[in-house]
């Protein structure tokens, strides 16, 4: 007799973590369904993404780790593929599915953008900016071309690193943007040290730009520059 409760005494451990699991991913479920947005903890909505990946156990721990990691809900998401595998736990398909979601969260406020005229959505702009460059690691300059209906027709990449003539030509911004007959654009780039404020040369490139478009029929309406600290308009700021 005493043997057979030693060998059953292990199973039976086994059996309540697996059916204890099972029972925190249904709590889990129920509230989120239940509960609304902030129903759950950042780490508790990372919990129930690599619930898709890791099928049993208890991602809790996982999940938490991510978050000392990489700092927020948002940083995690926003990592790098290979970054967030080298958290323990965390394999191919557990990047793969938090990938997953970021990309989507990216086309949803894409689509925001592409449906409105952008200066009338103002703020679905921005949230897309955010989503897309607030953690970038590396500083990324974009463009984005506006038809004479203000709506967006080309999202254009111009490049990495820091913004001046070295690495965006006002002629060659202003000749794109006739090529594809854009009446106006927004300057956009990111500061990978979280604070938003525009530097002397944001300002001058900006200002070669305006007057390089000025003669030729198109707009700057604005230079935006993203930061996880916020964002900065060099239009609100009077600086152009």
């Amino acid at each position: 007799m005493a043997a057979l409760e030693r060998w059953n005494g292990p199973q039976m451990s086994e059996n309540a973590g697996k059916h204890g699991a099972a029972g925190h991913r249904s709590r889990l479920r129920k509230r989120m369904l239940e509960g609304g947005a902030e129903a759950l903890a950042d780490y508790e909505v990372l919990e129930y993404l690599l619930f898709a990946a890791i099928k049993q156990g208890d991602t809790k721990p996982v999940a938490k780790a991510l978050i000392d990691r990489f700092g927020s809900l948002s940083g995690v998401l926003n990592a790098d593929a290979g970054a967030l595998q080298n958290v323990k736990g965390v394999g191919e398909t557990s990047a793969a599915a938090l990938k997953s979601v970021a990309l989507a969260a990216r086309r949803m406020a894409r689509n925001e953008v592409s449906q409105k005229p952008v200066l009338g959505s103002w703020q679905a702009l921005l949230d897309y900016l955010t989503i897309d460059m607030a953690h970038l690691t590396v500083e990324r300059v974009r463009v984005l071309f506006l038809n004479a209906q203000n709506r967006l027709i080309l999202d254009h990449h111009v490049g990495d690193g820091s913004i001046d003539e070295a690495a965006i030509h006002p002629r060659e911004v202003i000749r794109r943007g006739l090529d594809i007959g854009a009446t106006a654009l927004i300057l956009v780039h990111n500061h990978p040290s979280g604070n938003p404020e525009p530097s002397r040369a944001d300002i001058q490139i900006t200002n070669r730009i305006a007057e390089a478009g000025r003669l030729l029929g198109i707009t700057v309406h604005d230079h935006v520059i993203i930061g996880r600290e916020g964002h900065t308009s060099l239009r609100a700021k009077g600086l152009i």
